[in-house]
């Protein structure tokens, strides 16, 4: 059983304890875009790509870029731009002083510009969060100084519906076990640590990844380790900084989730373990789960992988607009190069892409479903020069719509992105007309109107309507 080749990273984080229509295998169109050559990066790491307002999908390499070993002996990183056709732009390669090993994806936030975090580099060498516009310019926005606000940030941001960023550290925050932070940030650079993880008890320590914004207006996330069995926990904490534990991993029902959640639209939370569960297929320490829980904080075991299925998935889910979710694994499978895999929500699961090397292989990160209906992500290795890939998986969903942000108020900007919006005759929110300008095939520009509702939005084009991927949800 082929297992996960990582490289050693430079810096000491921590031992790990080690109803819906189903897609069919025979619908799915899969496609390696892009081969890495280290040039323009290599080994993607936990990154789900973006799509950004121009189109074209972003996202990060952990490696690769300058010529330079910057990073401990290594190549830094990029920021990368891939239109769907498949042609790659690098947008930006890492040097350390301004960050070092992006092992996150991105985030588009209202301001038209990208934010991310870099988990080494910096002044002090832990981190730091930047910025950097569609046209590649970067800017450090905040470094981290490990003791005091946390270090080595491994996970996205997210923005709010305030506007503000809020993440993650995996590491530092002044307790004596420097075990990671929670944090907010505002655009221009001003940072809040919410909360400095004890290491100790049922809270659980060293959060990998990013955080989702639940519909109540809390934020909910994973640690890999810790709690009261030490394999982990979920966590809701408040915009102010409140946490509670809602479920501590006991190896049976999954250990060590290293992804993030997503909020479904039954209003439910997906994730994935790394490893533990009932299969013994990947020896002692168990080839990992797919769960959903409760906000309230009562979990089911969707799925138990057992190695055929594929096992160890570090990437989150990501709920196409048929409503089952999509992720991957990151080894095992047909070929022992992990899998593409798709599961409903009541836990049938079916792998649609083994990979086999050639193609890319080891996938990290989770898919991203862009609004031509198309699925995209990374794979960490394989493909022609070995240094990973960039895919996509068509299982014949439609064209959609997306909307940035995703909540607002009347009166409130917001962009639509979508696929072929040209000439588009019709924008409304759950009914109610809004007025609007078409700045590109992809993008429109509309606020949010008098009378509106939550609900979806709609797009009216030539070729039909698009209705939006989630609901749009009216603040007061």
């Amino acid at each position: 059983m082929s297992k996960l080749r990582l490289p050693k990273m430079a810096f000491a984080m921590f031992a790990l304890c080690v109803g819906a229509a189903i897609a069919s295998p025979a619908n799915t169109i899969f496609t390696s875009l892009v081969s890495f050559d280290v040039s323009n990066g290599s080994n993607p790491y936990y990154a789900s790509l973006i799509q950004g307002a121009d189109g074209s999908l972003y996202g990060t390499t952990a490696y690769g870029g300058a010529s330079e070993q910057n990073c401990y002996g290594n190549t830094c990183g990029t920021i990368f731009k891939i239109t769907p056709a498949g042609i790659l732009t690098t947008l930006y390669k890492f040097d350390f002083a301004d960050g070092g090993y992006p092992e996150a994806g991105l985030v588009q936030t209202t301001n038209g510009n990208f934010y991310g975090t870099a988990a080494v580099g910096g002044s002090s060498g832990y981190g730091t969060i930047f910025k950097i516009t569609p046209a590649g310019r970067l800017t450090t926005v905040y470094e981290f100084q490990n003791s005091t606000d946390g270090g080595n940030p491994l996970g996205a941001l997210v923005q709010a519906r305030n506007g503000i960023l809020y993440g993650t550290t995996s590491y530092g925050g002044g307790n004596p076990c420097a075990c990671g932070t929670v944090f907010k940030v505002t655009l221009a650079g001003t940072l809040t640590t919410l909360h400095a993880f004890v290491g100790g008890g049922t809270e659980g320590n060293y959060p990998e990844a990013g955080l989702v914004q639940g519909t109540d207006g809390n934020f909910y996330g994973t640690t890999a380790n810790g709690g009261a069995n030490g394999y982990g926990t979920i966590f809701k904490i408040t915009p102010a900084g409140t946490l509670t534990t809602l479920h501590n991993f006991d190896g049976t029902d999954g250990a060590n989730p290293w992804a993030g959640l997503v909020q479904g639209t039954d209003g439910n939370l997906y994730g994935t373990t790394t490893y533990g569960g009932t299969s013994s297929g990947c020896g002692a320490f168990g080839c990992g789960t797919v769960f959903k829980i409760t906000p309230a904080g009562t979990l089911t075991t969707l799925h138990n992988f057992d190695g055929t299925d594929g096992d160890n998935p570090l990437g989150g889910l990501a709920q196409a607009t048929n409503g089952t979710f999509y992720g991957t694994t990151s080894g095992d499978g047909a070929n022992n190069w992990g899998t593409v895999f798709i599961i409903t929500t009541a836990g049938t699961l079916t792998t649609l892409h083994n990979f086999d090397g050639t193609d890319g292989g080891n996938p990290l990160g989770g898919l991203a479903q862009a609004t031509n209906g198309t699925f995209y992500g990374t794979t960490y290795a394989g493909g022609t020069n070995g240094y990973g890939t960039v895919f996509s998986l068509s299982v014949g969903l439609g064209p959609f719509v997306e909307t940035l942000p995703i909540s607002g108020k009347v009166g409130a900007k917001v962009i639509i992105l979508g696929t072929d919006l040209t000439g588009a005759t019709s924008v409304r929110f759950h009914g109610t007309a809004a007025k609007f300008k078409v700045v590109s095939k992809s993008e429109i520009k509309t606020t949010v109107p008098s009378g509106a509702t939550t609900g979806y939005v709609t797009v009216t084009t030539a070729k039909g309507t698009l209705k939006s991927n989630v609901v749009f949800r009216l603040r007061k």
